[in-house]
């Protein structure tokens, strides 16, 4: 089943949530797990990650906290996908080829499918290369009950 991680869903969570706030406002990873229920600790790795991946930026002090390092519409949900957890790969076949990992499949060579995986795969990509940040915050809805807050992901 292709689904994205805890990880990556608490990113994007975190991200959405950042990209809401007024220019030069911050909000705490202790705010944010508490918002959303998660577990600080996991966000805290979740938003250096992020950090790291010059996504969002750290500000240190008592009013610290963190803010968007790029602008949302300049930032796209492959990218989020790619820093957080890994490329989209739908089969052990499409990441190992062209990297010369040699995999244990017994139809390498004559596999009917995986071209056409290869295609759906590139399709994904490039779709998800283009959902910017900016459109998972436009339609902001009310937040489920804090119960089911973070009960899918």
């Amino acid at each position: 089943m292709l689904s994205i991680s805890k990880k990556t869903g608490y990113g994007l969570i975190a991200m959405t949530h950042l990209a809401t706030l007024a220019d030069g406002e911050v909000c705490s990873a202790r705010d944010l797990a508490g918002r959303y229920g998660m577990p600080l600790s996991l966000l805290m790795n979740v938003l250096k990650i992020l950090a790291g991946g010059g996504f969002v930026q750290s500000v240190r002090g008592p009013r610290g906290g963190y803010r968007l390092a790029r602008d949302p519409e300049a930032i796209t949900l492959g990218e989020l996908i790619g820093v957080l957890d890994r490329p989209i790969e739908l089969a052990e076949c499409l990441r190992a080829h062209g990297r010369g990992v040699d995999i244990n499949c017994k139809v390498r060579g004559r596999c009917p499918i995986v071209d056409p995986i290869n295609r759906v795969q590139q399709q994904l990509i490039d779709f998800l290369g283009g959902v910017k940040l900016s459109e998972l915050v436009r339609p902001a809805v009310a937040l489920p009950s804090e119960e089911g807050a973070a009960a899918c992901l």
